[in-house]
């Protein structure tokens, strides 16, 4: 039962190192089906089921290495065809056999909780890894990835008559010259969890189409958490539970968002394929966020893409990636651009938290008002930033900041070390020992 599936040697030649990497792959999947599932496997059918995962990895990871631009290049019919994530993944498991899970493994896989399933998605970072490291697969996948989804150019035409869209996560409204997007997620603090990232990318989208908006806000809704009750919160960041449940998806949420809704609200929605990173380029409108309460996590990563932030009293804003045990997003490419680098290590590295009452404070945050205040803060916000010389002069900031490749190649790493860390042990029991204090067993 320890046997492990003969390393292939490839020889640079597409379809024959395809032939070896399905073969590969085929036979590894052939010795993991003679152990039961994760959850049932002694110590020693894990460790040997491991070893079959490794080598495969390693197979999967020496074929990219020869062949990423060639195989991306075949997916997209040479760049003639963007698709977003899924719609890759799914192309390349149909086409290159072993080199990503098919979406029956996937299927499987999450039916487990975190801590019991295998880390199929490690190799769809892989793949993700790679493609965005190479400069014209990852750039051609930026861009596919900045194009305004299906679901909001369907609802387009509805919000351009009405001003008004509920989504389930999200409520779409356009106030004036500005759409005001509200996160409502009040059972969990508006954290972050599947369903809102992807209300969040239609929301963004409609915005930033809607030729009567020319500023979008954010803003946390009002939440149930009785200590909390009745009043707006940001964000709590990530939704701790479904990432102990197994339900925060690699591709749709921990990549996705970076390269989907964020990124769009920072460089802007490519409505003409083929023309990214270039000045005629932008549907781009800038952003203002209003912090009630606090900003945790994946909330305060927004407020480091957003042109003004306006905060509560007593609100704060954390990155607790020390104590989660992930990546922040991109917060650690970015957050030291507004504090410098010892504050943004504090964060990070730390958990240190910013109050308002901090003089730190004024590095992310560019007015305190109290909470009846808020209002009329946005609005004068939107009154300024709706000058009609702000988007030119923000996409110029934009390329200063942070370079398209710069980005890319950032979220290359980021890729596979997040993936690596949604399945580490330390994290996996720092979310069960949140989840069982929840159901009151801790």
């Amino acid at each position: 039962m320890s046997a492990i599936a003969t390393a292939p040697g490839l020889v640079g030649d597409l379809e024959q190192d395809r032939a070896a990497l399905a073969a590969h792959t085929a036979e590894t999947e052939r010795l993991l089906a003679a152990y039961p599932s994760r959850p049932l496997r002694t110590p020693q059918q894990q460790e040997a089921a491991e070893r079959l995962f490794g080598s495969a990895r390693e197979v999967r990871q020496a074929f990219l290495a020869l062949h990423t631009d060639t195989v991306y290049d075949e997916l997209t019919e040479r760049h003639t065809r963007h698709l977003r994530l899924p719609e890759l993944l799914l192309a390349a498991a149909e086409r290159f056999p072993g080199l990503v899970p098919t979406s029956e493994q996937m299927a499987a896989e999450n039916a487990w909780i975190q801590a019991e399933k295998d880390g199929r998605e490690v190799d769809q970072a892989i793949f993700c890894s790679a493609v965005l490291r190479s400069p014209t697969a990852g750039r051609h996948l930026v861009e596919a990835m900045l194009q305004p989804t299906r679901h909001a150019l369907e609802l387009l035409p509805g919000y351009r008559a009405e001003g008004r869209i509920e989504l389930d996560r999200v409520l779409v409204e356009r106030h004036g010259r500005a759409t005001h997007i509200t996160f409502r997620n009040a059972h969990c603090l508006n954290a972050e969890d599947n369903r809102l990232i992807a209300d969040l990318e239609t929301a963004v989208d409609l915005a930033l189409l809607d030729e009567a908006t020319a500023v979008g806000v954010l803003r946390g809704g009002e939440v149930d958490h009785p200590r909390y009750q009745g009043r707006r919160v940001f964000s709590a960041g990530i939704n701790l539970k479904d990432l102990r449940n197994g339900d925060i998806s690699f591709v749709e949420f921990l990549l996705g968002r970076e390269l989907g809704y964020i990124n769009k609200m920072y460089r802007g929605l490519v409505t003409a394929p083929g023309t990214v990173g270039r000045t005629e380029r932008p549907v781009q409108k800038p952003w203002v966020g209003a912090v009630d309460t606090f900003a945790i996590g994946g909330g305060m990563q927004l407020l480091l893409v957003l042109d003004r932030v306006i905060a509560e009293e007593g609100a704060w804003f954390s990155l607790p990636a020390a104590e989660e045990g992930i990546v922040p997003g991109l917060g650690n490419l970015r957050l030291s651009r507004l504090t410098g680098a010892r504050t943004a290590r504090q964060v990070i590295l730390g958990g240190r938290r910013i109050s308002t009452d901090d003089p730190d404070f004024r590095h992310l945050c560019d007015e305190v008002v109290s909470a009846d205040g808020m209002a009329g803060a946005v609005e004068r916000a939107v009154t300024e930033l709706a000058a009609p010389a702000v988007a030119a002069n923000r996409h110029m900031l934009c390329l200063v900041e942070e370079p398209l490749d710069l980005y890319r190649e950032y979220l290359a790493e980021f890729a596979v070390v997040q993936a690596a860390r949604s399945y580490s042990e330390d994290v996996l029991d720092k979310v069960e020992r949140r989840w069982q204090k929840s159901q009151g067993r801790g």
